[in-house]
């Protein structure tokens, strides 16, 4: 099995943290242990749950932490679109895109190791 860091979507993913913790230094400081605490949660746990999946060495348990992965990406789309309906962010400033991409990448990873 490759080395996790070699996983370009890994790679993107702990790349999308660093907008995601970029993004919510921004929010209000009321939401700093709600939405805040939240959002920044599930965009680590993408990239983390790559990892710990990688490092189990077996297809089944790496598949298991890769749907993971893609619930979190899930969770967190959701709070981005939930942040934009409140105001703290605009259409400019989510890439909805790149999560979209990260989530294909991980249910293309899951088929393949199914294989």
């Amino acid at each position: 099995m490759t080395d996790y860091q070699d996983l370009v979507v890994w790679q993107r993913s702990v790349a999308f943290v660093t907008g995601v913790y970029e993004l919510t230094a921004a929010f209000p400081e009321d939401e700093k242990f709600g939405l805040t605490n939240q959002m920044r949660r599930a965009a680590v746990s993408i990239p983390s749950n790559i990892a710990e999946g990688s490092a189990r060495h077996h297809s089944k348990d790496f598949i298991h932490f890769l749907r993971i992965a893609d619930g979190s990406a899930a969770e967190l789309q959701t709070q981005l679109l939930i942040s934009r309906n409140l105001g703290f962010i605009d259409n400019t400033k989510i890439n909805l895109n790149e999560l979209h991409e990260i989530r294909k990448m991980l249910s293309g990873l899951i088929k393949s190791l199914r294989n």
